[in-house]
């Protein structure tokens, strides 16, 4: 018991904070309740699934900058396929773009095993690449979500067997994210893959002596972000009603969610309930300052502090545990 503790101390530090803070929004506004729970999560979806993606490659010891520009694309495909479409085919779409997904991440993992350049590097130039995809297929916000579709992340989600009369509030977004995180993780985390994945991070040298295949494991890795990038994707298209071309504002908070959600920047260690914890308490921080009546421009430079600091904080700690 003591060693579980230990070992999930820090996942219960931030449930504690994220508590702490939804209360000190409770205090604040004292009209938040069930309604503002279900917008603050659904706003937080897409920068949910993003952190995600990222967390998988950091895992693995690596980085890509290009999450945004993937979610870009899967966005624009499923808002222009859905419209032209129609409803009969919205499911076909929907695996479609998880495929899309799947096919642009290998190809920053395989671009990045034959090349041999930085992560980093290859990422960045592979960002421009996919945000001129995005552009390609759609110049301006449009397209348009099927309205079924949208409902499953709009509202609250009904639990049978409560008396009649009776109240209980879980949002859809929620629901929706735990239930595709779980169907990707919970199977990939003690699988075979899952372990090299862990490996490759942890000590390259050390996997490749005991076996594992760095370079196809990378790949998965790549592949497996992406998918979780089309699904951040189709949860902005889901949000919005359309297609948004254009990268939004989550890479560098999908890097401070991962690194604050106890990631090791140096790979191998960590897990995606953390992450997730910590993109929900950045985006109540931000609820916070609005309900202040904090300066907009206030607001984004106190989040980017919060967020370069987080960052920074992390590459510290990496570069200490190198020198160990």
């Amino acid at each position: 018991m003591t060693r579980t503790l230990r070992r999930s101390g820090w996942v219960l530090g931030l449930a504690a904070l994220l508590a702490a803070l939804l209360l000190l929004t409770k205090l604040i506004q004292p009209g938040f309740g069930a309604s503002g729970i279900e917008s603050l999560v659904r706003a937080a979806l897409p920068f949910a699934f993003a952190t995600a993606a990222l967390a998988v490659v950091v895992i693995a010891g690596g980085i890509d900058l290009s999450v945004a520009s993937m979610m870009a694309v899967a966005s624009v495909t499923a808002a222009v396929l859905m419209e032209s479409a129609g409803e009969a085919a919205t499911v076909p779409v929907v695996l479609l773009v998880l495929l899309v997904g799947i096919a642009m991440g290998a190809i920053n993992g395989a671009l990045v095993v034959w090349t041999r350049l930085p992560d980093i590097v290859v990422t960045l130039a592979m960002l421009f690449v996919w945000e001129g995809v995005a552009l390609l297929i759609l110049q301006a916000p449009g397209g348009a979500a099927t309205p079924w579709l949208r409902q499953l992340i709009v509202g609250p989600f009904p639990i049978p067997g409560l008396p009649e009369g009776a109240t209980a509030f879980l949002p859809k977004s929620l629901v929706v994210l735990v239930f595709c995180l779980a169907l990707v993780w919970l199977p990939l985390r003690r699988s075979r893959l899952g372990l090299s994945i862990y490996a490759i991070g942890s000590d390259p040298t050390a996997a490749f002596r005991s076996g594992v295949a760095i370079g196809p494991t990378r790949i998965a890795a790549y592949g497996i972000a992406g998918l979780l990038a089309a699904l951040g994707g189709l949860s902005l298209t889901l949000s919005t009603g359309i297609g948004e071309p254009i990268p939004g504002p989550y890479l560098l908070a999908a890097v401070a969610a991962v690194v604050l959600g106890g990631v090791a920047l140096t790979g191998g260690r960590g897990g995606l309930l953390g992450p997730i914890l910590a993109v929900l308490i950045l985006r109540v921080v931000r609820l916070i300052l609005t309900l202040l009546s904090v300066d907009p421009n206030v607001t984004t430079i106190i989040e980017g502090t919060i967020m370069a600091v987080v960052v920074m904080l992390g590459g510290l700690l990496a570069m200490r545990e190198r020198r160990a």
